[in-house]
């Protein structure tokens, strides 16, 4: 099998996101910084000259919305791309949320386990990586969902994640068929927006 890349993206700004509201599996919009922070991740891909040649995304408005906003490419949707599921945690302050890392917390108030979440945005990224006859694609997440894969992968990259995982920062990862190694993090300025 060739090397595939897969740009995994985290999508804009939403307005839980400014308000500090936990979003999981329920939605939010974009913001107007949410729409422009997409909108330059599209422009580093056309300026670094990247051809995208497929794109999937979460069922979530604000991941669709985001990867609408990147590039013009017919996408799928996929269920497993979603954010963690939080319960009934969702809607509720950010500063309701344990210490990290969370494990089987939200398991009591009906969402998931990190093992779950783990093992489902894996299974998703590595299925959609597998089958695609393509060499560049696109993947528009969610932080928690692409932190978990990160981690999953983490051993076997050079590259090691310093951050959070910002709205609409680009991970790039090489797939040979077996694993995924983390290139590079792409985080976008977007102080000149922010006034």
């Amino acid at each position: 099998m060739k090397m595939k890349t897969i740009y995994l993206v985290r999508h804009g700004q939403t307005l839980f996101n400014v308000q500090k509201k936990i979003q999981g599996f329920c939605d939010s919009p974009l913001t107007e910084l949410g729409v422009a922070q997409a909108k330059i991740a599209g422009t580093y891909f056309k300026e670094a000259g990247i051809d995208l040649e497929e794109a999937h995304v979460s069922t979530s408005e604000r991941a669709i919305d985001t990867l609408q906003l990147i590039t013009e490419l017919p996408f799928k949707t996929h269920k497993n791309l979603r954010e963690w599921n939080f319960g009934t945690y969702e809607g509720e302050g950010e500063h309701l949320n344990p210490p990290l890392p969370y494990l089987d917390f939200f398991v009591q108030f009906g969402g998931e386990s990190q093992e779950e979440l783990s093992n489902r945005i894996n299974k998703s990224i590595t299925n959609i990586a597998t089958e695609s006859e393509n060499n560049a694609i696109l993947i528009v997440s969610h932080g928690a969902a692409i932190a978990n894969f990160y981690r999953k992968w983490e051993d076997f990259s050079d590259v090691k994640r310093t951050s959070p995982i910002k709205n609409c920062s680009i991970m790039i990862y090489d797939y040979d068929g077996d694993v995924f190694r983390l290139r590079e993090i792409i985080n976008h300025d977007f102080s000149s927006l922010e006034n």
